[in-house]
């Protein structure tokens, strides 16, 4: 039976979930029909857009506890009526959300009509903003939330979403994956790491490996900024970018505004210093600061200590370094320009380090920018490293497993995925034969820039798992600023594009995978 009738659409069809040291509190059901909707590749990540039509589906939320903690977990699961096609798809989170979010209920809504039973969490908890739930009511960490969110409740959810699928089809899914970016892709590697029987296949996207770094690393450029007491116009950070781009595109083999190679660009910011641009912010001409060139330079360096040795990775060349959650932000008004940094990466420090709401990291020492950084390794590195590179397990258990990591990633520094993937061929030779990364040039967090988007990650990996064709490239389209499209090939790591020299610059077939 591959179809659920709307009228078993309620409590009293479905079996609770029976799961060790769980405690199902409710579980509510109700029918929702006829979804005619278009979800973007922006809400479905690893996927190309979906036009729902017509699409009806059962919606069930199931409430619980785990005995003996005080915790409250919501799990919802998605149910086509129509042609279950007999798999299962977890949607991932993002920011500090689990799922279950308004962002996450439309990629929800994509996979159901494409006929998967589709499962995601709430991790324990609604708010973005983890002052809502990883504290207590005394201030002290709130551990049992915090573990739930960081993996325990992701588990829980495969089991559920299996447990329902069985109770409304009479079988299990014969396959089940994973699908997330940033949030959504270090709880991929989690599962991977920790709960390697829970997906069969898992796309762990733009993942946010070694979180304790990551967040204080993120911070880096707005404290470069706080020891100078000088910030630079965005127009400025602009320009250099742009500067970047131009001098190290080439790299392979064509010079067409798409720098494939970040990491072997070598740019010196510094060289632009007094070079008149037209500022879009101040409406005038003005030279580009030594201080644009110690930020940027900072930027692409990364965090030091203050003896100048390696915390954590830069951004690349090419990266925005201002607007939205970029790591190098300004803002200016009547001509004065002051730090504009990320909540994302202050809330980290404040709740998660520090406990004090008030914790301002903008007047830090070097020394306790250092003491910091630290604080937050030793503490959360075994809850949200997620940096274990032994796959053994999820490798024995048949697992297959796919990355993408834009080049361009002006939150999450792509270099720590590159890392991390190393440390796991340092340990298996053999790793492309169940995990393979993807890094795709000019594309930002999870998506957006001028392109490089693998939008087939999703497909490919069904197809890897269900008929061992690995994907020895990835088609992806690149729209630049001049309105052109080149489709091209992203190519498995430490493949790089290559041009064969000859043939048409905007068709995929005029490019290779170079060892």
């Amino acid at each position: 039976m591959n179809s659920l009738s709307p009228s078993l659409c309620s409590p009293e069809a479905f079996s609770y979930p029976l799961i060790p040291d769980v405690q199902v509190l409710s579980l509510h059901a109700n029918q929702v029909s006829n979804v005619s909707q278009y979800i973007s590749e922006w809400y479905y990540y690893n996927h190309e857009g979906v036009a729902a039509h017509n699409t009806s589906f059962c919606n069930v939320t199931v409430t619980y506890k785990h005995i003996g903690k005080n915790d409250t977990i919501n799990v919802g699961v998605f149910l086509p009526s129509d042609s279950w096609n007999e798999r299962m798809q977890g949607v991932g989170g993002n920011g500090y959300s689990a799922g279950l979010t308004d962002l996450t209920t439309y990629g929800m809504i994509a996979a159901v009509a494409e006929g998967y039973t589709v499962v995601s969490t709430d991790g324990g908890h609604t708010s973005d903003s983890p002052a809502d739930w990883a504290l207590l009511d005394d201030g002290m960490l709130d551990y049992d939330a915090i573990h739930d969110f960081g993996s325990i409740s992701l588990n829980d959810a495969a089991l559920i979403g299996k447990n329902l699928a069985e109770s409304a089809y009479g079988s299990k899914p014969k396959y089940s994956y994973w699908t997330g970016c940033s949030q959504g892709g270090i709880q991929g590697l989690a599962l991977a790491q920790l709960y390697p029987d829970a997906y069969d296949g898992i796309v762990a996207s733009a993942p946010a490996i070694n979180w304790p770094q990551v967040s204080l690393g993120g911070c880096w450029a707005q404290f470069v900024m706080n020891q100078m007491g000088k910030y630079p116009h965005p127009c400025e950070l602009n320009a250099v970018t742009a500067a970047a781009v131009s001098a190290c595109d080439g790299a392979d083999g064509l010079k067409d505004g798409i720098l494939s190679d970040p990491h072997s660009c070598a740019f010196d910011p510094f060289t632009l210093v007094g070079t008149q641009i037209n500022c879009t912010d101040t409406g005038s001409l003005m030279n580009i600061s030594t201080v644009a060139a110690e930020v940027a330079n900072a930027t692409w360096t990364g965090a030091r200590d203050p003896h100048g040795q390696f915390l954590w990775y830069g951004f690349n060349p090419g990266t925005a370094l201002a607007g939205g959650n970029a790591p190098a932000n300004t803002k200016c008004a009547n001509g004065t320009c002051t730090a504009s940094s990320t909540e994302l990466y202050n809330q980290w420090a404040q709740v998660l380090v520090e406990q004090n709401l008030n914790f301002n990291l903008s007047t830090l020492t070097h020394q306790q920018f250092d003491h910091l950084f630290r604080k937050s390794l030793q503490q959360w590195k075994t809850v949200f490293g997620t940096d274990n590179p032994d796959l053994s397990r999820f490798r024995d258990a048949g697992g297959k497993m796919l990355t993408y990591h834009g080049l361009m990633d002006e939150v999450i520094p792509p270099n720590g995925t590159r890392s991390y993937y190393e440390a796991v061929t340092a340990g298996d030779a053999n790793v492309n034969e169940y995990y393979r990364l993807f890094e795709a040039p000019m594309m930002g967090h999870c998506y957006g820039g001028q392109g490089g988007q693998p939008s087939t990650m999703f497909d490919s990996l069904v197809a890897w798992v269900e008929s061992d064709t690995a994907p020895d490239s990835l088609p992806v389209k690149y729209r630049l600023n001049n309105g052109a499209t080149y489709n091209r090939i992203l190519c498995p790591y430490p493949q790089r594009v290559q041009y064969r020299g000859a043939g048409n610059v905007t068709s995929a077939e005029s490019f290779y995978c170079a060892d």
